[in-house]
């Protein structure tokens, strides 16, 4: 499944944690490992540039953070990012620089990679975000099938098993996810491809592409 690959996903040089793709082939494999890659490269982050606030979270100096979000260790916000008012930030999570994460936002074991905006009432768990994508309010990222089995990806008639119970949604660079859209366990959405509003989306979105659901869902090339 190429279109579902790392190097087909994403721009690492986007990411203070790019090395914790490395030796991997989807995004999805670093899952597991987030919280301990923090707590390893939290303790090499420069204190004149990331000051270290409770247990495991550091946050760039030059980051604004609202008084009352609610940050859990292990955490890193980057550079210049703001979390915003009622931001509830649950742990194992790598916000990158230039985000914004809003107004009763949650993540959750999630990277989230430069310039990467969630700032409305979103759900980000077992996730990774590419650079520059962006959610828009409402939009979620569901991360547990009803059945509670464990999450396969699909792409046509090819499917990976992912061994996972937890997967949310992995969004390529430059994604775009309409308002009040719901992202189901396992879905992959190529670089450059729009959701539109108030779709349900699974399996695997190619890049470049508009996917629309409503009667009957459509996937259509970009001009």
């Amino acid at each position: 499944m190429q279109a579902c690959k790392i190097s087909q996903m994403y721009d690492l040089k986007e990411t203070i944690a790019g090395e914790i793709f490395a030796g991997r082939e989807y995004p999805w494999e670093v899952l597991d490992d987030i919280g301990d890659f923090i707590m390893k490269l939290g303790a090499t982050l420069n204190p004149d540039r990331y000051e270290k606030r409770g247990e495991n979270i550091w946050i760039a100096r030059s980051a604004s953070v609202d008084p009352s979000a609610h940050i859990t260790g292990p955490c890193i916000i980057d550079e210049r990012t703001e979390v915003r008012p009622g931001a509830f930030i649950r742990g194992k999570a790598i916000v990158g620089k230039n985000c914004v994460v809003g107004n009763s936002t949650e993540l959750k074991n999630a990277i989230l990679f430069n310039v990467v905006q969630v700032p409305h009432y979103n759900y980000v768990g077992d996730s990774v975000l590419g650079f520059h994508s962006h959610m828009g309010a409402g939009s979620i990222t569901s991360n547990v099938k009803s059945d509670k089995s464990l999450v396969l990806v699909k792409d046509g008639m090819e499917t990976i098993e992912t061994g996972r119970k937890k997967l949310g949604a992995m969004l390529g660079d430059y994604v775009e996810v309409g308002c009040n859209s719901v992202l189901n366990p396992g879905t992959v959405i190529c670089p450059h491809s729009n959701i539109y509003p108030l779709s349900s989306v699974r399996g695997v979105v190619p890049a470049r592409s508009i996917f629309k659901s409503g009667k009957g869902t459509q996937i259509v090339a970009k001009n």
